[in-house]
């Protein structure tokens, strides 16, 4: 079988599957012999299929009066709708006439294929999309649902005990997916996790009235205290935040019901534990000027040089989370590129005076912690609603943040000019590539290389000099009849006649065609309807051609074919070594100076109004990524948190990036040369360095000691309630297997031959 063979058999197949589905929707039958029995006897023609299916049921055994009333009774509400007469022509289908169920089911079909033409969409197609449409709707009410649901521990406290080493998780409560990612990604910054668990509150406000900003901070860090300390020293699997974010979800306008923005939530907790160290920094500050942790540690500065209405201007900001722009880059780089840049800046630097205006962002002190908001939320003028963007953008684990500088601004003015330079070539390069790979001047573009390469084999074929119908036998019957009569049968059609009706060389010719021949339709088979000749190529090949003109042009096409994959692969080289040149352009020593190393990926999961949060952190110790998900902690790579961040796949992507400096002062080198973002503390008298619950200052110490008692007691209770239960367990099985053997006994007893001393026995004294 040819290839061609089987996709005619493969498309015969599904027209006869659609027939079937039609057929049984239109009838009612689910007998797939009996509609294939339909389907045959007919032809493949729907109406007479339907007809046949008519007369069949009509001959079948008459209903039971009982079955037949219920039935009609059901039947009698509906009718089929026919366009905009859906009222007027109600059609009987419970009477016995068989004209109106064959008109019925003809309007149905005509109605069905009139619906086909318009839309160009079958009845299941339809049906297929209805379907989808109401998962779809009761997938959006699960997601609701899931959303409110109240979610409790597991009753076994073993479930919920902590693995040795594992980080402990923070358990989703009321729609806080948001807290728990941001929450692990700051936890495991070790410097802020120690700025907090050792932050107190200054004694002044204890006899000064409280605002407002004092009445909310102060209780907001206790909590978040309390919960870093749990997070260090518990033994639970997971612990509960509710008190933290009930004062945190005070801040905020919206619903309870709705997902919090992961960026809102990350402005206001910065927010207020700037305010809270502040009020601490400026109690401890003596004469100087007071300094915040949490600005030094999440806060840079950038200078903004540039041009307003042709005036110069340069001033200096600063900023904490650095918004990104999703939509239109590829990675990471050029998103910053476009952040740093906004406007028309070509005479920022130019002697010209011009009214143009535009910005350059030049950071001159980058923080410890960098993190980037990847802007993928947009409004939808159209729809009236936001929409998430899914396009994938890439990123690295190691940021050379060099060219942003404005010590180097010069420099990366100049390497800007080079790459925009090299962009331009490349898009000239690029378009004169594309008319190789897609030439031709129809909708239809094929590689030009290949173009001759079919010529050429076109202009090699065999030659012939006959047609390449001149096998099938389309000559006009003897007698000069004219092409209006119908066409004499093929030779195989002929070969198929009885003796007495084909036209073999014997026959006697005949004047006209006889009436059996004109009243007969041909049936089309394909692959049988002519016969090739055994001589006739299976490709096109040219009618006429010389040896000599044969020869110039295979020479002609040769060398243009040459001449054109030549050229293709000069191009594509070009294209290469600019890209190469582009991507290391910053790549020498001078520009790899600032480095800064990924240390948390916050990924969302769904769209702009609704979905899920986690977070991808670095574990120096372990050098691996680690998956932190709500209550569930585990091990990770960068592939997954590749295939879940990038986008472009799923609905999930990156929301969120934090970078951390390497060459900070509380930067250790940590195994196979990784550099860790780590503040380790030591013990003033031993020297030793200080983890787990060693490091915790006394309060919090003595708060996660009685959290870890009360667990422990929950756990002894469990164990000795399930010591309990399995030792009446085992009372209850002996207490059936007593009472088993008992009953036995007394069966046996009873049904065994009494002896004659029984009888003979005295009374019972009962």
């Amino acid at each position: 079988m040819t290839v061609e063979q089987n996709v005619l058999q493969q498309h015969s197949q599904k027209h006869q599957q659609t027939l079937l589905n039609q057929l049984k929707e239109v009838t009612g039958t689910t007998d797939i012999q009996l509609l294939q029995q339909a389907l045959q006897v007919s032809n493949g023609d729907l109406a007479e299929a339907v007809a046949f299916l008519t007369e069949k049921n009509a001959k079948a055994p008459q209903q039971d009066e009982t079955t037949y009333y219920q039935t009609s009774q059901v039947a009698s509400d509906r009718y089929i709708s026919v366009g905009s007469q859906a009222d007027t022509n109600v059609i009987d289908l419970t009477g016995d006439d068989k004209d109106d169920l064959q008109r019925a089911i003809a309007l149905s079909l005509e109605e069905s294929s009139r619906a086909f033409r318009e839309t160009g969409i079958t009845d299941e197609e339809q049906a297929i999309s209805r379907v989808l449409e109401a998962s779809i709707a009761e997938n959006k009410a699960s997601l609701k649902r899931t959303h409110t649901e109240v979610w409790s521990d597991s009753p076994n406290p073993h479930d919920r005990k902590r693995i040795d080493g594992c980080p402990v998780g923070l358990k989703n409560v009321g729609n806080t997916c948001w807290f728990s990612a941001v929450i692990q990604s700051l936890f495991h910054l070790l410097e802020f996790q120690r700025l907090v668990l050792n932050y107190s509150p200054p004694a002044r406000v204890l006899d000064l009235p409280r605002n407002q900003k004092e009445h909310r901070n102060l209780p907001f860090m206790q909590e978040l205290r309390n919960l870093f300390s749990l997070m260090v020293g518990s033994k639970r699997k997971y612990v509960d935040p509710s008190r933290a974010v009930e004062i945190l979800k005070d801040a905020f306008k919206s619903s309870e019901s709705q997902q919090q923005d992961v960026s809102e939530f990350t402005h206001k907790l910065l927010d207020w534990l700037e305010d809270a160290f502040q009020m601490k920094a400026e109690e401890d500050s003596v004469g100087e000027k007071p300094k915040n942790p949490m600005v030094e540690l999440f806060y840079g500065r950038f200078l903004a040089v540039g041009i307003l209405e042709g005036k110069k201007f340069e001033n200096t900001e600063m900023f904490g989370q650095y918004p990104l722009q999703v939509n239109g880059f590829k990675d990471l780089h050029e998103c910053l590129e476009a952040a740093m840049i906004e406007g028309e800046i070509e005479s920022l630097h130019s002697a010209e005076n011009s009214a143009r205006s535009g910005q350059e962002h030049w950071f001159t002190e980058l923080p410890p912690v960098l993190t980037f908001e990847l802007s993928r939320f947009e409004f939808n003028q159209a729809l009236g609603r936001p929409e998430k963007i899914h396009s994938k953008l890439e990123f690295s684990s190691v940021l050379y943040m060099d060219r942003y500088m404005d010590r180097n601004r010069e420099i990366t003015r100049i390497k800007r000019e080079e790459i925009r330079r090299l962009k331009e070539h490349l898009t000239l390069l690029q378009q004169r590539l594309e008319r190789y790979l897609s030439y031709g001047s129809g909708p239809k573009r094929f590689p030009l290389a290949d173009v001759l390469q079919y010529a050429m084999e076109f202009a090699s074929s065999k030659p012939v000099c006959t047609s390449p119908v001149e096998d099938i036998d389309t000559s006009a019957p003897p007698g000069g009849t004219t092409g209006q009569q119908l066409p004499s049968p093929s030779t195989a059609e002929q070969d198929a006649l009885p003796p007495a009706e084909s036209s073999g060389p014997t026959s006697a010719p005949s004047t006209a065609p006889s009436v059996a021949q004109q009243q007969r339709v041909p049936v089309h088979k394909p692959f049988t309807h002519s016969r090739l000749r055994p001589d006739l190529p299976m490709h096109p090949a040219p009618r006429h051609i010389t040896e000599e003109e044969l020869r110039v042009l295979e020479g002609c096409l040769h060398r243009w074919r040459s001449e054109v994959e030549n050229d293709t692969c000069d191009l594509q080289g070009s294209i290469s070594r600019i890209h190469r040149s582009i991507d290391l352009m910053y790549s020498d020593k001078s520009m790899m100076q600032v480095p800064y190393r990924l240390h948390a990926v916050l990924v969302h999961e769904g769209q702009a109004n609704a979905g899920h949060y986690w977070a991808y952190i670095y574990d120096p110790h372990q050098c691996c990524w680690m998956k932190y998900n709500d209550i569930s902690v585990t091990k990770s790579s960068w592939e997954e948190l590749v295939r879940d961040s990038f986008g472009g796949y799923r609905n999930a992507s990156a929301y969120c990036l934090m970078y951390i400096n390497d060459k900070k002062p509380f930067l250790i080198e940590g195994e196979n040369q990784q550099l860790a973002f780590m503040y380790e503390e030591f013990d003033k008298e031993t020297g030793q360095i200080l983890s787990g619950m060693d490091k915790l200052p006394p309060d919090l110490k003595r708060y996660v000691i009685e959290d870890n008692e009360l667990f422990d007691k929950e756990i002894e209770e469990w164990d000795a309630m399930q010591a309990r239960k399995a030792q009446q367990e085992k009372l209850d099985l002996a207490s059936a297997a007593a009472a088993s053997t008992a009953a036995s006994s007394t069966s046996t007893s009873s049904s065994s031959p009494q002896p004659m001393s029984i009888e003979s026995s005295p009374p019972d004294n009962a």
